[in-house]
């Protein structure tokens, strides 16, 4: 994500429901939002493409202090882009990320109702290590569960590597 995909993003991010906002982890409607994110270096981020139209938002954000080898996954894929592999291709380009830049760990944070979003993350290597009850609150002000999953890339990474995947991949 870069200066040049501002446009398209705020364009985005007008078009993402109130339930899905709550995964950025930051005031959407911040003016200059979209600027600043283009600019910053700490967290990698990245669009996925169809046709000049943004359909999905990924952030790897990097903990800090004690827990600086774990990187928060964030993901929402446009409504109209989801059950089309969207998801699952921009979440492989983030792992790969995550070990290129040295993470141990990588976690998502996913509504318990999001079925389908929990069953890609698991079909990705995800595994869940918590659930946050009452952790989000609908626009009705009805609380909702939320699921932590971990992925553990550098392990994954190893095991890959003790197989023989470098070689294999040239």
């Amino acid at each position: 994500m870069g200066p040049d995909d501002v446009g398209a993003f705020d364009a985005f991010l007008a078009e993402v429901p109130g339930d899905d906002r709550t995964f950025f982890k930051e005031d959407v409607d911040a003016p200059g939002l979209a600027a600043r994110w283009a600019g910053e270096e700490r967290c990698a981020r990245v669009l996925a493409v169809d046709d000049e139209r943004v359909v999905a938002f990924a952030a790897l954000v990097p903990g800090v202090a004690r827990a600086s080898h774990v990187a928060d996954l964030r993901l929402v894929v446009a409504a109209s882009a989801r059950r089309q592999g969207v998801g699952v291709a921009v979440a492989r380009h983030m792992l790969l990320a995550a070990v290129q830049q040295g993470f141990a760990k990588v976690t998502v944070e996913v509504a318990v109702e999001s079925e389908g979003a929990i069953a890609m993350f698991q079909g990705l290597g995800f595994v869940p290590e918590a659930l946050l009850r009452d952790q989000l609150r609908d626009p009705d002000g009805a609380l909702h569960d939320l699921v932590l999953l971990a992925h553990p890339v550098q392990e994954t990474w190893a095991a890959m590597l003790t197989g023989g995947i470098d070689d294999a991949l040239g």
